[in-house]
């Protein structure tokens, strides 16, 4: 399927079901805890993607595009919150996006956009742009699952979604990689273009005309989270460290490692994020 198309047809992305629940229950409250809503939309790229969507849409963005989910909260109000998490659909199967583990997808996001916070900070970047950039630049992968299950099964066969190698091997036999499904589903949202442009290029950063320290912070922050999936050992990560990209940046891979830290030898239960 070419890109277009794909991008021309409905995509409904299943959230997860305990931030669904969790939202649910704090917007019922008498004063829903702005802070904790920051929070529960925060760990689920589907509701962020559909908050941030709904805040750029009349009138609610007329000054400007809006890409972080703080500045999204404070323009909706709790009954429009509401209705929004309330209509999300589930990802409650392994049917609900075929060929792709959602808890894997979940857990890997969340770490990404904290990894990709805490290294915008490092390098006096925009942390809420780089949170925002970070959790959803892997929707693009579950569009491509959605959209074209059989040529995915075939990719899947050959390296899994979240493999270091992903991206080019997408590139090679599609013509493009989830990175492109993504921007194009985030301009779609009306996000910010640094945020677009980073999502677009974060898989390589360099290929862009002009090089976008967003995109470069991504590409390392993503880098962190598959490896982490991957399991891959010291020797490993030395030898997968995109170093160019880190030099760019001014972080080597220590730096990169110590970052937002995670038990690199103990997975998280899958039950966290279901």
């Amino acid at each position: 399927m070419e890109l277009n198309a794909l991008l021309a047809q409905p995509i409904t992305l299943p959230s997860l079901p305990r931030a669904v629940a969790l939202l649910m229950n704090e917007l019922s409250a008498v004063e829903p805890n702005l802070r904790r809503l920051n929070q529960l939309f925060g760990t689920d790229p589907a509701l962020a993607a559909r908050l941030l969507e709904e805040a750029n849409t009349p009138p609610f963005a007329a000054q400007r595009q809006i890409g972080g989910i703080p500045e999204a909260l404070a323009l909706l109000g709790v009954s429009q919150l509401r209705a929004l998490v309330a209509s999300a659909p589930l990802g409650t199967t392994s049917r609900s996006v075929p060929g792709m583990n959602l808890q894997h997808f979940w857990r890997y996001s969340l770490h990404t956009a904290k990894v990709a916070r805490a290294l915008a900070g490092l390098v006096h970047h925009n942390q809420i742009a780089a949170y925002t950039a970070g959790l959803l630049h892997g929707v693009g992968e579950l569009a491509m699952h959605l959209a074209d299950a059989s040529r995915m099964q075939t990719l899947n066969s050959l390296v899994g979604p979240l493999d270091l190698r992903r991206a080019r091997l997408e590139q090679h036999l599609c013509g493009y990689c989830y990175a492109h499904v993504s921007a194009g589903l985030a301009w779609r949202w009306q996000l910010p273009e640094t945020v677009v442009d980073a999502l677009r290029h974060h898989h390589a950063p360099f290929d862009n005309d002009v090089y976008e320290p967003l995109a470069g912070v991504l590409h390392l922050a993503a880098w962190r989270a598959r490896a982490r999936e991957a399991g891959l050992d010291a020797r490993e990560l030395a030898g997968s460290f995109p170093g160019e990209v880190g030099i760019a940046l001014g972080l080597d891979i220590d730096m990169v490692l110590q970052q937002d830290p995670i038990d690199w030898k103990v997975r998280p239960d899958a039950g966290d994020y279901v």
